[in-house]
């Protein structure tokens, strides 16, 4: 049953009409809270809880902490194969190394130093066979020597001038689609290991601890409740021929046996939808019991009422 329905069945009696004064501009109302309960997204053994019941906590203080073995794992072997992936595009696009270069430039001087002999070769041969010295295939023969040496030293400037070169683009393309690749599972990982922590949204008043260290926690089942004094207000009701005097953004005075001086509040909300107090079937000669909730926010010191508190609420501006 809901808060208000069970605070006017006690005080009906002091409400006719629902006001307590001549003009009908107090009314009989108490304090409500919207407790904010942080959960784990992801279940887990609880093995820290930094607050207990009471507390004061500012916004983003630690409310509680899940086992993280399984996340810091995961995260170690996400942040290994990231820098798997950087190193790998980082040597695609790279030449070779400088030991390999000095292997190549080596051998295009053997390659060139090949050609330089068969050059000389093919022009004894020439020379010989020109004289009848020599027969027609030692020219071919030395003709050919020249032409292998020729494609050799060739081959050899081609490897030089690619050892330079980083990898093909489709291979880089690759290289960095994998590094993404891994960049996104480690924030992933992140994530994960994040949700092993619960942090109060805002601060406020730590109204339950519903848990204990070593317990297991289901995902999405709260394990801390708060209040936040933002989400302290008051709410009272209207009867139905005094709701036009009643608007968004009036003033209300707000005082109860304990409660200081001249605390004041403004109506935020007037619900649309009527309620009776007692419950009674409608009818035109009942119809002065027909009420509707209002909710007036605390202008200061929210903090200083307390859920269910009953408390007078008087309109200190009403439009007529």
């Amino acid at each position: 049953m809901r808060l208000h329905t069970l605070l006017f069945a006690g005080v009906a009696a002091f409400l006719p009409g629902g006001c307590d004064n001549a003009d009908g501009l107090t009314y009989q109302g108490y304090a409500e809270g919207e407790y904010v309960r942080v959960a784990a997204l992801e279940g887990g053994i609880i093995v820290a809880i930094p607050v207990q019941r009471g507390d004061r906590v500012g916004d983003g203080a630690l409310l509680f902490q899940l086992d993280q073995t399984l996340q810091i794992a995961a995260r170690e072997q996400a942040l290994a194969r990231q820098a798997q992936a950087r190193a790998q595009r980082d040597d695609v696009n790279k030449g070779l190394r400088p030991t390999e270069i000095t292997a190549l430039k080596s051998a295009r001087a053997s390659a060139a130093a090949a050609l330089t002999k068969a050059n000389g070769d093919l022009s004894r041969a020439k020379e010989l066979f020109a004289k009848g010295h020599v027969s027609k295939a030692a020219l071919d023969s030395a003709t050919a020597s020249h032409d292998a040496a020729a494609a050799a030293l060739h081959e050899a400037n081609a490897r030089l001038a690619t050892g330079g070169l980083p990898a093909r683009a489709d291979q880089i393309a690759a290289a960095e689609a994998n590094l993404k690749a891994t960049d996104a599972a480690l924030a992933e990982a992140d994530w994960h290991l994040a949700q092993r922590e619960g942090y109060a949204p805002s601060g406020g008043l730590v109204e339950d601890v519903y848990f204990r260290v070593g317990e297991a926690a289901s995902p999405g089942q709260a394990v801390v409740s708060i209040l936040p004094p933002a989400n302290i207000k008051i709410r009272f009701f209207i009867t139905e021929p005094e709701l036009g005097r009643v608007h968004i953004g009036n003033k209300v005075q707000l005082a109860c046996d304990a409660c200081a001086e001249n605390l004041t509040g403004t109506v935020r909300f007037i619900s649309t939808q009527a309620e009776y107090t007692p419950p009674v079937i409608y009818s035109e000669n009942a119809k002065s019991k027909l009420v509707y909730m209002a909710e007036a926010i605390p202008d200061i010191t929210p903090e200083a009422f307390h859920p269910g508190q009953p408390l007078r609420v008087t309109l200190t501006t009403t439009e007529q």
